[in-house]
């Protein structure tokens, strides 16, 4: 059944000017609906043959692309025109207090969306919530995203969803660590209605093989360079001896470290997680650099200083490694711009499994369902 909402044309977009093809090739939610999309054309043509009156065509049209449900730039333009200027004062507080917590947002933003999409699932507290499972006990920034919704809810209340908030901050985190100038993030989201523990077992895991990463990545419409892409992200932040200690001291049960780990690099790593200390201890994840987003994440790789296993058997496949070389701008291969892939590969995500319209609800409070 369709819905009527805002059927307001958007405003011209680079989109606009990208040959269809590419526009298909970027954009994973065309491609997981080229079935409904293949539909459409064929009723249009049926339209067209039998002399419909334009009205209906365009009519048509508009009632398809809402069905599709995506989000777009600008849909609080009217209802909250602030949202923006709000979700970021909020994290630039919280950066100021402790710049150690906002990049925590891009991973949070990452592990909401691949359970049941972008939809704030990832917030609700309680027992057998998906914020109780083990992949999200060391997610951090929840009170950024409780203090930008206090605010809109003042502002603006029952408007902007918590979905929307945490892809906005997760932007925000990485502008404040030098990445690219200020992306435009489509919004439109609405919360989810489900927060379980049990559907986070599919999430990417920080022992995951290439093999296996690819195919999480697949089955959310994000192909190879989306996965190298997204990985880029702990260029910031941190993470806690308790998800790589093991490749330390008895790496699959070898007695030994893992042997893709630079030696000097191991002594550094065995020095800040002795075996058997403290588990919860925080290390940076691209050593030297944590605080900055730049391409020193792909050249530890490079060196043997991955400290995520997932993240350093990118190196060791060939099809991965080549993108991150691509990154590096090593000689031979056409180069990638990190941050505008990033920004690219951020709204690609951002577009999982999305609710819009009428689905869902738009939470009063973040980590719980009104």
């Amino acid at each position: 059944m369709f819905e009527f909402r805002n059927t307001r044309l958007p405003p011209l977009t680079i989109k606009h000017l990208l040959p269809p093809v590419v526009i298909y090739q970027l954009n994973p939610i065309l491609q997981l609906k080229d079935r409904k999309q293949k539909s459409f054309q064929l009723v249009m043509e049926v339209f067209s043959r039998n002399k419909a009156p334009l009205f209906f065509l365009v009519l048509f049209a508009s009632l398809i692309t809402l069905a599709l449900g995506q989000t777009r730039v600008g849909f609080y333009q009217t209802s909250c025109p602030r949202v923006e200027a709000i979700v970021q004062a909020a994290v630039d507080a919280a950066n100021r207090a402790n710049p150690g917590v906002p990049p925590g947002l891009v991973r949070m933003f990452f592990h909401d969306c691949f359970v049941n999409g972008c939809d704030a699932s990832i917030l609700i507290s309680g027992t057998g919530s998906e914020r109780t499972a083990g992949p999200n006990t060391l997610l951090r920034g929840y009170e950024i995203i409780d203090a930008a919704k206090t605010q809109l809810e003042i502002e603006c209340p029952g408007v902007v969803s918590c979905a929307d908030i945490l892809a906005i901050a997760a932007r925000d985190s990485v502008l404040l660590a030098g990445g690219i100038a200020r992306w435009q993030v489509p919004t439109g989201r609405r919360d989810g209605l489900v927060s379980r523990e049990a559907d986070t077992t599919n999430l990417p895991a920080f022992n995951d093989s290439v093999d296996v990463q690819i195919r999480k990545f697949a089955e959310k419409g994000l192909n190879t360079q989306d996965l190298v892409t997204l990985s880029g992200a702990h260029t910031l932040g941190t993470g806690a001896c308790l998800v790589f200690s093991y490749r330390l001291y008895n790496f699959n049960n070898t007695n030994g470290p893992d042997p893709s780990i630079d030696p000097a690099f191991l002594t550094t790593l065995r020095n800040l997680c002795p075996n058997g200390g403290d588990s919860r201890r925080r290390v940076a994840l691209d050593t030297g650099s944590e605080n900055r987003f730049d391409t020193s994440y792909f050249a530890n790789l490079r060196s043997g200083r991955g400290v995520l296993e997932s993240d350093q058997v990118l190196w060791g496949n060939p099809t991965t490694r080549t993108i991150a070389q691509r990154f590096l701008g090593v000689s031979g291969l056409v180069g990638l711009t990190f941050n505008v892939e990033f920004a690219r590969s951020m709204v690609r995500m951002g577009n999982i499994e999305v609710k819009t319209g009428t689905q869902g609800e738009i939470r009063r409070v973040c980590s719980a369902f009104n």
